[in-house]
């Protein structure tokens, strides 16, 4: 990974892309935590195999921070190491506060920066801390986010749809409540090259992984799905269900396409049956 050093903007000017990329970060996986007297501090807790990106984040910091080691047990094995960087700066830690880095318990709360930022880099961010990257089984490319936050989840979406026309609808999971947002084939692709440009700070492993995915082209015998286009018809049967579930069962769609059409006739963005 090559050295990013401290631009000459001010400490978490957002602008900038490896700050934006670093805030990305510190949402998901940072912590503040605070104490009496205005004491506290920031940290953030990774597998030891991604420490060099804390020695970056240690490099745009002109803060003093430390970066040490940790071995714990966890639930999915006997040992983990992990490396933790800390910084008591009342200042830094005043200012990444009040960019949208919460203290305490976050992951529902964080919003992307109300202020000017480098949107890619930002997100780029979150999906190194908390997301994923890579092929399914079936050799297929992904990009993965994972969150708790909506405005995150609705603002990822959002990004994706500009940037190649991809139609999503977020939903939480019925199990933990957390959202999963994902993009296959020529979208993981088209996302990946975007986010994960070359000369970004991110760490080195996704940065592999989606150059790869950048490079990926559907195989000539891999058909692609036409789109299926809504009728009138199907439009009243979905507005007189009871819920999208039993609407997909009936119409042979999925639940995910039926809850993004019914969202667009009750928000306008389509025209009620009665208005054709």
């Amino acid at each position: 990974m090559a050295e990013h050093e401290p631009s000459a903007r001010p400490f978490m000017d957002l602008r900038v892309p490896e700050y934006a990329y670093m805030f990305g970060f510190l949402q998901a996986d940072g912590h503040l935590s605070q104490q009496s007297r205005d004491r506290g501090r920031l940290t953030v807790e990774i597998n030891a195999r991604d420490i060099e990106i804390l020695h970056e984040f240690q490099r745009l910091t002109p803060y003093n921070s430390t970066i040490s080691g940790r071995t714990r047990s966890t639930n999915f094995a006997e040992s983990s190491i992990t490396a933790v960087w800390s910084m008591w700066s009342l200042e830094a830690r005043t200012t990444i506060n009040q960019l949208g880095l919460p203290y305490g318990r976050k992951s529902k709360k964080i919003t992307p920066p109300r202020v000017e930022f480098s949107r890619r880099d930002y997100l780029r961010g979150l999906v190194d801390a908390d997301g994923s990257i890579g092929y399914t089984g079936q050799q297929l490319p992904f990009i993965s986010l994972t969150t708790a936050s909506t405005a995150v989840g609705i603002y990822f979406c959002r990004y994706a749809r500009m940037l190649m026309g991809a139609e999503r609808l977020i939903k939480r999971n019925a199990r933990d409540g957390i959202y999963n947002i994902n993009y296959d084939k020529e979208q993981a692709a088209r996302l990946a090259a975007d986010l994960y440009y070359p000369g970004c700070l991110s760490l080195e492993r996704k940065q592999t992984k989606a150059d790869s995915l950048a490079a990926w082209v559907r195989p000539a015998d891999m058909k692609v799905s036409p789109k299926r286009r809504w009728r009138l018809w199907e439009d009243e049967i979905l507005l007189g269900c009871d819920n999208p579930a039993s609407a997909a069962e009936t119409l042979g769609r999925t639940i995910q396409s039926c809850n993004l059409r019914l969202w667009r006739l009750r928000t306008g963005q389509v025209p009620m049956p009665s208005s054709n």
